[in-house]
């Protein structure tokens, strides 16, 4: 089904907005996670809250992209693209300021779950963008805004303490705000400048026959893609969250460990910058996946069995294996048909996967501390890997997402 936009060519300085408002907003999409991870023992001191009041912290990230990858689809059948890409950008600018003005811990949790609630819309809207907008792009278009998305995972987590200690906890919180508003102009110069051209494009989506709606979970490509997303993030988690612990026990010093962490989330720069380009040359790109789980694999036996044998090269192995993670991001446009497949697809694969993912940093520590060892916390990620595994190979199989419910 053709739609209005498509139909005469646009004004020039929309697709050029739109570009802007898409790498813009994706480097927004985990500021509000990394820039307080690094300041929660500064926090716990300022409000007096402990590490089950951390932990709860630690977990609303996955919990709010789980809840707002379901719920996003249903906001871009009423908003339109566009415009529910300027409501993620305006809650998460919100509700990163609230966040730095908090004067006890439960205004400090309703501001990151604001700010949390817009980067979850985000997450979703941000693949069917590329979809409609640069249908013939999709690569490069996908590792431009992936690759951002990485830095934006990366500079607040480097800068969270040296802001801290210069300037103040408040001021290394709401710094963030400043990236997001700006994130929100060009979708909302789009909006007022072209907005009536953008409404017939909504409501030609909200009422489209081929529009998925409930039907995308009865997909095995839906699926799949959600397992393949969900235990990638579930690992993923998992190591940020126990890998300084199990080197610093092996005898790393934990400065090492900090370093090693580092190391492991700038390898997902590696994935960004080349994953999108290389899926869209392949008719099934599964073979990425086995090379992937191969990657997982032997990092796994590595920390296992000999973590400070060689300790870069497994975490590097191990910052590898993800690589699947912007693999799936660009699955969701070349496994659908149009935008309406894309968001429908998206939000299922994010909000499964997300929910699934909760589970993993828990399980991991749980299992540490009931055994004393590590051997059953990798025994989980190892079956984690065969879920991803057997995902991949639905997701990856070329077909199209409306062609299989």
């Amino acid at each position: 089904m053709s739609h209005p936009l498509h139909a005469s060519p646009p004004p020039r300085l929309m697709p050029l907005l739109v570009l802007a408002g898409i790498v813009l907003s994706a480097f927004n999409l985990r500021t509000a996670v990394t820039s307080l991870t690094p300041l929660l023992d500064v926090l716990g001191d300022a409000f007096g809250f402990g590490s089950a009041t951390a932990g709860v912290l630690g977990m609303l990230p996955t919990a709010a992209f789980a809840v707002f990858g379901v719920a996003t689809p249903a906001l871009t059948r009423r908003l339109g693209l566009e415009g529910t890409a300027l409501l993620a950008m305006t809650l998460a600018a919100v509700g990163l300021v609230v966040r730095s003005f908090a004067a006890e811990v439960f205004v400090l949790g309703l501001g990151a779950s604001v700010a949390l609630a817009g980067m979850g819309i985000g997450n979703v809207v941000l693949p069917p963008l590329v979809k409609r907008w640069f249908p013939t792009r999709v690569g490069a278009v996908s590792t431009f805004y992936i690759t951002v998305l990485q830095l934006g995972t990366m500079l607040p987590a480097l800068l969270a303490v040296p802001v801290a200690d210069a300037a103040g906890w408040r001021i290394s919180l709401g710094i963030w705000a400043i990236t997001a508003f700006v994130a929100a102009l060009p979708w909302l110069w789009l909006l007022l400048q072209h907005g009536e051209r953008l409404l017939s494009t909504r409501d030609s989506i909200a009422t489209d026959p081929t529009a998925p709606a409930g039907r995308v979970s009865r997909s095995p490509i839906a699926w799949g893609m959600a397992l393949m997303f969900g235990m990638t993030s579930l690992i993923t988690y998992a190591m940020f969250t126990w890998l300084p612990l199990l080197l610093s026990e092996a005898g790393a010093s934990p400065a090492f460990g900090g370093t090693m962490v580092a190391l492991f989330s700038a390898l997902g720069l590696v994935g960004a910058l080349g994953m999108p380009s290389i899926a869209v040359r392949m008719r099934n790109p599964f073979v990425i996946v086995l090379l992937c789980a191969c990657c997982h694999l032997t990092a796994y036996a590595g920390l296992l069995f000999a973590p400070m044998a060689a300790p870069v090269l497994w975490v590097i192995l191990l910052g590898l294996g993800p690589s699947t993670f912007p693999l799936a991001l660009t699955l969701i446009n070349l496994r659908t048909r149009t935008p309406a497949g894309s968001a429908a697809l998206s939000g299922f694969m994010q909000g499964t996967g997300y929910a699934i993912s909760c589970a993993g940093p828990l399980l991991f520590g749980v299992l540490h501390a009931a055994t004393g060892g590590w051997l059953w916390p990798f025994a989980m990620l190892v079956v984690a890997v065969a879920v991803l595994v057997v995902g991949g190979w639905l997701a990856c199989k070329p077909r199209w997402l409306e062609d299989t419910w």
